[in-house]
């Protein structure tokens, strides 16, 4: 209980003590702090990622024997003032544990080096009794403002796996050596703790013991290239996804599905208002916060010459029947798993000649890479069988200096004025996943049964762009799916949600009658 005489209540991580009203006085906290019904505590069973999670433990320790690796799931980020946005775990570390949207800020996944390999440990904030200040006056983690915590063995049972609270990872501190690593960018505050503790370390064993409280100790050098190495280690080991992931994959993909649905579905109304993007964007995320955790990134909803923006997510703009409008969106999963797809709609339901002409060109590349994403290939030659349709597209229609052929050499690439970006990325926790991966890996990297990736080529004509006739001019059409290799081929997750321009007319016209 808190001092009654002199009640120290648990700050909150940003101060409100010049506002706050929170009582003190002793008859509050005497009373506030009895009359709890006893709590009892149902350990669920191990959740069905937690052996998975397991596994890819074993993994990341096997390349890694006789070192200590810290993985912090993050901390809270401040929007403003006193309030912060929605708390998500690093990506690694709901990897490496099975924890997702129901991860705890602050939480700390520790392996530590064993005979056999490592043991896994996390460490997280427990809940405060309700004979503590914390349990009503602290709004960061008091249960009185953000609901029920679960306690250390809920959490143990829960992902299987060895659960201490934070306090007990001053030990790991005490115990960092020139051997431990650490995921820098998940948390700035322990990346500190574990440079601290390295330079202490090496501090000691040249200068000796006295050397702890020296200043040298507490000098922090930025530059880890082994960390780096951690990052990239706990990347790649997302690039082939596991059978859990992969059904993941596909759920995300069956939200998102229902989410265009019923975008379509509102098309009327969205092209009703001033800024009818931003009701797409709303019934979109509605979707997506009914049937998963959120949006896997902010939605794009760009109609008209908006969707020549790549990445337009202001969304103000109207929906405007004889325009088309690019929905760029997916469904992240409580798993944190995300989809990631891109529809061109009509918005009257009816694509005009130019806007079918180029949304078939588009479709074209999509399926010209789809056909050469098989176990073998290399990743990059999926983008380069989308440029290839690309390239002849846009000299078809008279929009290069240079024939196709030249167009796609090495030292040219003109056809890359309509579609900077690339065609593919892979995709799962992250909507850009594995991004910290080797090229060699990656981009270089030979596709394999369980990666999942996007195939999402484009064309986009700019109002202003004097280089495509005028017809094309205020054009942006995209078409993207998710596809996974597997072993007999490459399987489009996305394929249902209708692709030709035959089947996006019949769509609208289902779903608007």
């Amino acid at each position: 209980m808190a001092d009654s005489t002199a009640p120290a209540i648990t700050p909150p991580t940003r101060s409100n003590e010049n506002r706050s009203t929170t009582p003190g006085s002793k008859g509050f906290t005497d009373f506030i702090s009895s009359g709890w019904a006893e709590r009892v505590d149902v350990l669920p069973p191990a959740r069905e990622q937690a052996a998975f999670a397991a596994a890819r433990r074993e993994r990341l320790s096997a390349q890694y024997p006789g070192q200590r690796l810290v993985i912090p799931a993050g901390r809270l980020k401040q929007r403003s003032n006193d309030t912060d946005y929605a708390f998500r775990a690093h990506s690694a570390f709901a990897h490496l544990t099975g924890w997702g949207s129901d991860s705890e800020p602050g939480a700390v996944l520790v392996l530590e080096p064993t005979a056999s390999g490592h043991e896994a440990t996390v460490y997280f904030r427990e809940r405060a009794g309700r004979d503590s200040d914390e349990f009503y006056a602290n709004p960061d983690i008091g249960e009185f403002w953000i609901g029920p915590r679960p306690s250390i063995a809920q959490v143990a049972s829960d992902l299987a796996v060895s659960v201490r609270g934070i306090a007990d990872l001053a030990e790991v501190f005490a115990a960092v050596d020139s051997e431990t690593l650490v995921l820098r960018e998940a948390d700035p505050t322990i990346t500190l703790e574990i440079d601290e503790g390295r330079l202490r370390f090496a501090a000691e064993k040249v200068l000796g013991t006295d050397a702890i409280n020296s200043p040298f100790s507490l000098e922090v050098n930025g530059e880890h290239e082994v960390d780096d190495d951690l990052a990239r280690a706990v990347s790649e080991l997302r690039l082939v996804k596991d059978a859990w992931e992969i059904n993941q994959m596909r759920l995300a993909v069956a939200a998102t599905a229902r989410g265009f649905d019923d975008v379509v579905r509102d098309l009327k109304n969205s092209s009703a208002h001033a800024r009818g993007e931003r009701l797409v964007e709303g019934v979109f995320n509605t979707r997506a916060r009914s049937d998963g955790n959120t949006v896997g990134y902010d939605t794009i909803a760009a109609s008209g010459p908006h969707a020549c923006i790549l990445h337009w997510t202001r969304n103000d703009g109207p929906v405007t029947p004889g325009d088309i409008i690019l929905l760029d969106a997916g469904v992240e999963l409580d798993s944190y798993y995300t989809a990631d797809i891109t529809r061109t709609l009509p918005v009257n339901g009816t694509f005009s000649a130019t806007q079918r002409l180029v949304y078939e060109a588009v479709r074209e590349a999509a399926d010209a890479a789809l056909a050469v994403a098989v176990p073998g290939a290399i990743f990059r030659d999926v983008h380069a069988a989308a440029m290839t349709v690309i390239a002849r597209r846009t000299a078809e229609w008279g929009m290069l200096p240079v024939t196709a052929e030249e167009a796609l050499l090495p030292e040219n690439g003109h056809h890359r004025r309509y579609m900077v970006h690339g065609t593919s990325h892979h995709l799962g926790l992250d909507v850009h996943d594995c991004a910290k991966a080797r090229r060699d890996l990656y981009m270089d990297g030979v596709l394999e049964p369980g990666m999942v990736f996007t195939i999402e080529p484009g064309l986009y004509f700019q109002s202003d762009d004097l280089t495509v006739p005028a017809k094309f001019r205020g054009i942006g059409v995209r078409i993207e799916d998710d596809i996974l290799v597997t072993e007999a081929g490459a399987e489009n997750l996305s394929a249902h949600i209708p692709r030709s321009a035959d089947d996006v007319e019949t769509w609208i016209a289902g779903l608007r009658a």
